[in-house]
């Protein structure tokens, strides 16, 4: 259904009105849009294909893995240490 012209007319003033009062409104409703076009775009493009990870994911992954790696070295290291104190203690008496 098509809209009247006058409805058209009361549509661009509002938009007007609306980049006049507030700029950033607008900015972040182009974002969105731009982002919705995209988004848009990428589904119609796949075909069922597997989508590669993006580099900030991968960038978390691997870090959460140091991590991780980093905190088993540090226990194991602690426990090795109190175990060689428990010896130490029992040789003692």
């Amino acid at each position: 259904m098509a809209w009247s012209q006058d409805e058209e007319r009361m549509l661009a003033q509002i938009e007007q009105h609306l980049v006049d009062d507030d700029p950033r409104l607008v900015a972040r409703l182009e974002s969105f849009n731009e982002r919705a076009r995209r988004s848009e775009a990428r589904s119609k493009g796949e075909s069922g294909g597997r989508r590669r990870p993006r580099r900030s994911t991968v960038i978390i992954l691997i870090s959460w893995l140091l991590i991780a790696t980093l905190v088993a070295t540090l226990l194991i290291m602690v426990l090795r240490q109190e175990a060689a104190v428990g010896l130490a203690l029992a040789a003692a008496f």
